[in-house]
């Protein structure tokens, strides 16, 4: 088995990894940061989902362990000391996983060029200065005009991320669906959205055409694309999957509920 290491640049992540590194090599396992079977994140979320978009191409043969050297982090499993315990995990690997829903995202441009990207929390597109104006439509079918500063489409466990921050609701990571929120829109007589999150089937995609080409923000992720003239952004679920070796994932509710609640049982 071949094992990957991606991590932050900051020092406690630092002196992780090179205590991951001496104990691969001590377990005589394989390091490959190339072609890896297993990519070790240290850091957080962030350098989680950086690693994500760094190995997309590969998503099918690999995956992915968490180690998170600061806050609690939502993909991260495991904490900074406890690097014997995931070594021993790796020496008595037996593919074990669990995977996740992706989104799709198809960028159609003024120009004619298409640009695909992939997400594994969401993607968003909003309006540089003033309010987004758009047609909103779901399998080719206008749905609503909107008017705001932007939607937010997020997979299952990107709900809990900016969707949650824009009232999205949160989704089991076990449904094959993708969740858009609007950003704060504005109704009339003339622009009426629906006011709610939707939630959208494998079988359907959205499509996103800005009444006004310019001066539009696209994210995937952490990536930002602005300065390009979008006609419209089409939306829906990945046939990609991202995994995680499930040595002890954490069941998705009770990442939950330890990140926003933290609640206890009553004595």
């Amino acid at each position: 088995m071949k094992i990957g290491i991606f991590s932050n640049p900051g020092q406690a992540s630092a002196h992780v990894s090179n205590a991951l590194r001496a104990k691969i090599r001590d377990e005589h396992l394989t390091f490959d940061n190339d072609h890896p079977d297993i990519v070790i994140t240290v850091g957080g979320d962030g350098t989680l989902l950086t690693a994500f978009h760094h190995y997309q191409d590969q998503l099918a043969s690999i995956r992915f362990v968490g180690i998170h050297t600061g806050h609690l982090g939502f993909y991260t499993d495991w904490r900074d000391y406890e690097v014997d315990e995931l070594i021993d995990s790796l020496a008595h690997d037996n593919g074990q996983s669990v995977s996740y829903p992706l989104l799709d995202i198809d960028i159609e441009y003024n120009s004619g060029e298409h640009q695909s990207l992939l997400a594994l929390n969401e993607s968003t597109i909003k309006k540089v200065t003033g309010t987004m104006l758009a047609n909103v439509y779901i399998k080719d079918q206008l749905f609503e005009l909107f008017r705001g500063d932007g939607l937010c489409v997020s997979t299952p466990t990107g709900s809990t991320a900016y969707n949650k921050s824009a009232g999205g609701a949160v989704i089991s990571s076990e449904l094959d669906v993708v969740q858009v929120s609007e950003i704060a829109s504005i109704n009339n007589r003339v622009f009426r959205t629906l006011g709610s999150p939707i939630i959208i089937s494998p079988t359907e995609w959205v499509r996103v055409e800005p009444v006004r080409l310019d001066e539009n923000l696209m994210t995937c992720d952490q990536m930002t694309i602005e300065n390009r003239s979008i006609k419209a952004v089409n939306f829906k679920i990945s046939k990609q999957r991202i995994a995680f070796a499930q040595y002890r994932h954490t069941q998705f509710w009770k990442r939950v509920s330890e990140s926003f609640i933290g609640v206890k049982p009553i004595d």
